[in-house]
């Protein structure tokens, strides 16, 4: 996927997700431009999603639909834990898997970001992000997902990984290596999800990456859920755990006041379609 996002003379904010397809966005205001060490920021205003951030031109997360994607993402895993003391999130500068999280009776959640312009830029821009840092539960580490989890002496309940897509300088966030390195920071009867890409687009990653999973892993199952703004509209996750079947737990432990996520949600989005079956086998 090609990005080319703030274009100033039409005020239009685009992402090509395709070479001949994508999404734009009209924009009301630019409210934030800067360039990182890692990446280019930007959070423009639209008068139908609101605030949107670009990450290098890519839609990361926008005020109108970013429920969907969040939530799904962290309440499977959470409402599948018993006791869901430690959390961490690989990722998810802007803030919504860790408030998500939050909603659960947790101990202490790590929110675990590369790049603090991001958080910066968020804690001003998206007040979910500021208020969830002011939890006393959670602790904002300013790191390299894959450094921080081979000097981390903590044992998780919970590992979110809430990357880029699997393509360019985050297709290390997707490899086996990486994986394993988890694993090896997760307790016996935890839980590992992760955002996988597109379900359309990223059908050769996804392929690849179910064979070394069903191997590491007793339960790796793909999950998917609809998120309007990302590439094709339907957003493709994995759940990975070595004692915990999504598919057979008696009780969900499902937060009240949720948008889009609950039980018979949960049920239906490991529903596998045809294609993508096909593609991983």
């Amino acid at each position: 996927m090609k990005a080319q996002a703030l274009d100033s003379k039409r005020k239009e904010a685009r992402e090509y997700q395709t070479r001949s397809s994508g999404v734009f966005f009209k924009v009301k205001k630019v409210l934030y431009e800067k360039k990182s060490a890692f990446q280019k920021i930007e959070i423009i205003e639209n008068d139908f999603y609101g605030r949107v951030l670009f990450l290098d031109g890519l839609v990361q997360t926008t005020e109108k639909d970013e429920f969907f994607y969040h939530e799904m993402l962290v309440h499977p895993a959470l409402a599948c834990h018993s006791r869901p003391e430690k959390v961490m999130i690989i990722g998810g500068g802007d803030g919504g898997a860790l408030r998500e999280v939050l909603k659960h009776p947790v101990k202490k959640a790590w929110l675990v970001e590369i790049d603090q312009e991001v958080i910066r830029a968020c804690e001003k821009y998206f007040p979910w992000l500021d208020k969830a840092l002011s939890d006393p539960r959670a602790e904002l580490a300013i790191a390299d997902g894959f450094e921080f989890i081979q000097r981390t002496t903590e044992k998780f309940d919970v590992i979110i990984v809430d990357s880029s897509d699997p393509v360019g300088p985050s297709a290390i966030l997707h490899a086996k290596d990486f994986y394993q390195k988890l694993k090896k920071v997760l307790k016996p009867d935890g839980i590992i999800v992760a955002q996988a890409g597109s379900q359309l687009l990223h059908l050769e990653e996804h392929a690849q990456k179910a064979k070394f999973l069903k191997k590491m892993f007793r339960f790796a199952r793909f999950y998917f859920g609809p998120v309007p703004t990302y590439p094709v509209g339907t957003w493709c996750y994995t759940f990975l755990s070595d004692r915990i079947d999504p598919l057979k737990i008696k009780k969900l432990r499902i937060p009240a006041g949720l948008n889009y996520y609950n039980a018979e949600i949960h049920q239906a989005c490991f529903a596998t379609p045809a294609f993508f079956e096909q593609a991983i086998k």
